[in-house]
């Protein structure tokens, strides 16, 4: 289901059916601050906004991070997986440690449906492809990467489902992959290897890539978990992020031209 993610953005095209005014709820700055989508006494799904760490860092003390902004609100909260700091989107938060031991045990099984959106350089091939490599911490040049070689010391299979939602202008494509591992910056390392560099991306795209898109352009649209406690099935679907939608709306616009 489409979750209840605060927006600023007027000139997204939206479902009237589906806009719900909360005149009581916590006054926030949407796409800046966090928003609690969902809460139960186990665990949150949270929309994190970009720009915000996933977890403290030693080396950024005052950096706010959605560990650390939950824990402030609800006085607990263990982290079960992350996204980059500059990736927006949907991310479990664990409110116990045995919720937070049966997450983890549910992303190694892979039974966590984790979907992203990306903006990416080139136009995406209409056929949608799955790319399988084994994934390193060095590929050589001090990046995370792919090997070839399976055996090689640290080596994680590394899967992810790509598929093209629709091209755009400037050469840009809109992307979805769906993760089947998730293994730290897999997506952006796998379309940027297929030559398809997500916009944004100032670690691994090209300089110009880089400065193409505001920030990263990555969102975390989905996440389908069955409960670890309850059995009930949680599927959830964030939009794409305001400034994010902005720039699609922008690049397709040079489409209709």
């Amino acid at each position: 289901m489409y979750c209840g993610i605060p927006t600023a953005y007027g000139g997204r095209e939206i479902d009237a059916a589906r806009v719900v005014i909360q005149h009581s709820a916590p006054r926030i700055r949407p796409n800046h601050d966090l928003a609690i989508i969902h809460r139960d006494p186990h665990m949150l799904i949270v929309y994190k906004p970009p720009g915000m760490l996933s977890v403290p860092s030693p080396g950024r003390r005052d950096a706010k991070n959605v560990i650390g902004v939950v824990r402030h609100i609800l006085g607990m909260a263990f982290p079960v997986h992350r996204l980059d700091e500059f990736t927006s989107g949907l991310m479990m938060v664990a409110l116990t440690e045995e919720c937070q031991r049966r997450i983890k045990n549910l992303l190694f099984h892979h039974r966590v449906e984790r979907g992203y959106l990306a903006l990416v350089s080139g136009r995406f091939p209409e056929e949608p492809c799955t790319v399988r490599t084994q994934m390193v911490r060095n590929r050589g040049d001090g990046l995370r990467g792919s090997s070839e070689d399976s055996d090689e010391d640290g080596a994680r299979e590394a899967i992810t489902h790509l598929k093209l939602r629709e091209h755009l202008g400037g050469n840009v494509s809109l992307v979805e992959a769906r993760l089947e591992t998730g293994r730290t910056h897999q997506v952006r390392i796998h379309l940027n290897e297929k030559g398809y560099p997500v916009l944004g991306d100032n670690l691994y795209a090209s300089t110009g890539i880089s400065r193409a898109a505001p920030r990263l352009a990555l969102h975390a649209f989905k996440l389908e978990i069955r409960h670890p406690f309850t059995n009930e099935m949680l599927a959830f679907e964030a939009p794409f992020a305001d400034d994010l939608e902005a720039l699609r709306r922008l690049l397709l616009r040079n489409v209709v031209r």
